[in-house]
């Protein structure tokens, strides 16, 4: 399940989505995710559902491999679902036993919400996919250059925020193994009470939370180790330059933001 994550993962190609200015991509992204907010019908998230499906068709990413970072998130997505159904009331009365009643309000409300659960992963995992780990700390870092005035070490946050980025599939990659080996000495993961389950961790943290410390040591030595000394001074072998052609989609993403605005109020 954990090798299903896709946020954090870059997919290597030379499409017209991978080769877009990371800034704008950024900001078409975030755009995206406000306007999935606005969104009160599933009507509204029709043109989303559109834009994000021509976006991984000319990414050139298999469908497979954007839908697959659902996965590991289904218990998240059910749980949202199921706690919409018992507890939200209003609308018809669609099944009552005992205390329990279920209306149709809330079946609308819990399909609803899983649905933007869903669209801002897939949302995000393209963003990642067809952004490298690079270029996405050149995006931030700028993004976030106008903010230094006031005090904002903006090198510093991307680059924490990319290696953060960078290293999800990689620790979830050693939680697999780590996983696989306590399995093969007897540990259960998935059976037992909520208690039994906790302590069953155990042996699979103290384990990834050492490696973990070990690659941030290893990193911050390879760091020091090509003097690295921060975001001051620094000059960029490629910088990043926008031309007309990679503001269609922030434009395109603006639009679609202003129309899931005006529209109710016509």
């Amino acid at each position: 399940m954990l090798k299903n994550i896709t946020i954090g993962q870059y997919y290597p190609g030379r499409s017209y989505v991978h080769n877009l200015d990371p800034r704008l991509k950024l900001m078409a992204t975030l755009t995206l995710i406000v306007a999935l907010f606005f969104v009160d019908t599933f009507i509204g998230y029709i043109p989303m559902i559109v834009l994000l499906f021509l976006t991984v068709k000319s990414s050139k990413i298999p469908v497979k491999m954007v839908l697959k970072g659902l996965k590991p998130l289904w218990f998240l997505i059910t749980f949202t679902l199921v706690l919409h159904i018992f507890f939200t009331s209003g609308g018809r009365t669609l099944f009552s036993i005992w205390r329990i009643t279920i209306e149709s309000a809330g079946v609308y409300q819990g399909f609803f919400m899983a649905s933007r659960l869903a669209l801002l992963v897939i949302n995000t995992s393209i963003l990642t996919l067809t952004t490298s780990p690079i270029a996405l700390t050149d995006a931030i870092e700028s993004l976030l250059f106008p903010f230094r005035k006031i005090g904002v070490p903006a090198h510093e946050l991307a680059m924490m925020m990319t290696i953060a980025l960078r290293f999800i599939p990689t620790l979830l990659e050693e939680t697999d193994k780590i996983m696989k080996a306590q399995m093969a000495r007897g540990a259960d993961f998935e059976s037992g009470n909520i208690l039994k389950r906790a302590k069953a961790l155990v042996p699979l943290l103290v384990p990834l939370f050492i490696s973990a410390f070990r690659r941030a040591d290893d990193l911050a030595m390879a760091m020091e180790s090509r003097c690295y000394r921060g975001g001051e001074g620094r000059t960029k072998m490629k910088a990043l330059k926008a031309t007309a052609k990679d503001y269609y989609p922030f434009v395109g993403a603006i639009l679609l933001l202003i129309l899931i605005i005006i529209i109710p109020f016509f």
